[in-house]
């Protein structure tokens, strides 16, 4: 794990730098060439093995843009070859040894793998940015999944927070994600993003996050959360109940109707936590679904979960339906409220109805509507660019960081819709939770059944 203020920096000062002076000349030579193509594909290449090895705060960025439209940090005609080299970081990093892994357990659960559990895997089943999940057995014979911290990522990250060489170029590539954005409080914003990572360093966090939604999903038709297994559970070391299915690159690749029964599961999953549970898990990339067969996804990874205020959540649902009803009156005090228009040049109301109207296009497009990866594009290109049509809003719009933690939830949920390229009746399916409408899909028939139960 490289050490030291500028070196854990460098990977990413070269990505928001280099590449984005390379994209420029790229344009100056009429869209690129074969060698242009082959420069940013061996780039890629470094940029994915760099930041697989640093871990922590490095590899969460190259997670972020794997899947996510990389605004314009990268042209358009070379951000596939940089998102194919970094989908590696999802869920196959470069992992820790057996040894180190073993020691890990042995020192926060007081005895080795081989006693702690019946059985234990030595290979992991996947490294990702923080540590890496092996398969065992409990000795009551329950399969369980156990995440492994890496050894001193703890330090690491810690220290990537106080970097203020690295998390001025990390929030650099978090805001390429919605570049035209000009008035943020990026000490707010710093508050926020290191007060999420920060959580995931302790496995206990993510413990009782994860706890929080097994429970309020527990017997769900078509959501599925493992268990967690508390006693086997510490700061560094993480148990729970072993789900197998199948991962991304094989569900991009299934049957369209598989694909839609997983893509309403995904947005009911995010529609249903937020306005029932009031949990919003912040961290939607690819990496934390499994998908079934019989239509049903398993939701992983609740290190990073964001809490709202019921007055927090009644504010948003005001704010998409007075941005879907056309409705100018009631959408300017809601954003007013929320901090959108302080500053004295703000937007006024016709200005910023169209900048929202355009966000919500899966609700106001005629239904059932097909989410793709160039709306994805397309929605950060027109909405958050700095050269779009929304240039001069996204320029005098005011915008907190827990708005902005929404945005990168929503830009990341509509990534992974548009690549699965799932059609259906979003508008219905939101207006059940928000309206009390009738059920839009039988999937809808099923979850009304279960949340009855639940009164």
């Amino acid at each position: 794990m490289p050490r030291g203020r500028l070196r854990r920096a460098a990977p990413l000062m070269g990505l928001a730098g280099r590449t984005a002076g390379e994209a420029v000349i790229a344009r100056l030579r009429k869209n690129g060439d074969d060698a242009a193509a082959e420069r940013h594909a061996n780039a890629a290449e470094r940029y994915a093995e760099l930041l697989g090895r640093s871990k922590g705060v490095l590899m969460k960025a190259g997670q972020i843009l794997s899947f996510v439209t990389m605004g314009t940090v990268v042209s358009a005609e070379y951000q596939t070859i940089y998102q194919s080299a970094l989908a590696r970081l999802q869920d196959s990093a470069p992992p820790m040894s057996a040894s180190e892994a073993a020691a890990v357990v042995a020192g926060e659960l007081g005895s080795p793998p081989d006693k702690a559990f019946a059985e234990f895997q030595p290979e992991p089943l996947a490294a990702a940015s923080i540590g890496q999940v092996h398969a065992a057995r409990l000795h009551d014979g329950r399969e369980v999944a156990v995440k492994i911290q890496y050894p001193g990522v703890d330090e690491a990250i810690r220290a990537d927070l106080a970097n203020t060489e690295l998390l001025a170029t990390f929030l650099a590539l978090a805001r390429s994600v919605a570049p035209g954005f000009n008035r943020l409080d990026e000490r707010a914003l710093s508050r926020e993003v290191a007060a999420r990572i920060g959580e995931e360093i302790d496995y206990r966090v993510e413990a009782r996050n994860q706890a929080d939604f097994a429970d309020g999903y527990r017997g769900h038709p078509f959501i599925r959360v493992p268990d967690v297994v508390p006693e086997l559970s510490t700061r560094r070391v993480f148990t729970s109940e072993l789900v197998r299915g199948r991962r991304w690159p094989d569900a991009v690749e299934a049957d369209e109707s598989l694909r839609d029964q997983w893509g309403e599961a995904i947005y009911r999953f995010a529609i249903g936590s937020l306005r029932r549970l009031r949990l919003f898990n912040a961290d939607p990339h690819p990496g934390n679904y499994l998908f079934h067969d019989d239509g049903t996804v398993t939701f992983l990874d609740f290190g990073c979960v964001k809490r709202f205020t019921p007055d927090h959540v009644a504010a948003m649902q005001g704010m998409v339906w007075a941005a879907v009803n056309d409705d100018a009156a009631a959408l300017f005090p809601l954003l007013r409220r929320a901090g959108f228009t302080d500053a004295a040049d703000a937007p006024g109301a016709d200005d910023l109805l169209p900048w929202f109207r355009e966000q919500y296009k899966p609700l106001t497009a005629p239904q059932p509507f097909t989410y793709t990866s160039d709306y994805a594009a397309e929605v950060v290109q027109r909405v958050y660019s700095p050269f779009g049509p929304f240039s001069e809003v996204n320029r005098r719009v005011t915008l907190n960081p827990d708005y902005l933690m929404l945005t990168r939830i929503d830009l990341g949920l509509t990534a992974v819709l548009g690549t699965l390229r799932a059609t259906g009746p979003w508008a219905a399916i939101c207006a059940e939770w928000d309206h009390a409408g009738p059920p839009a899909t039988p999937m809808g028939e099923l979850e009304a059944a279960f949340w009855k139960g639940q009164s």
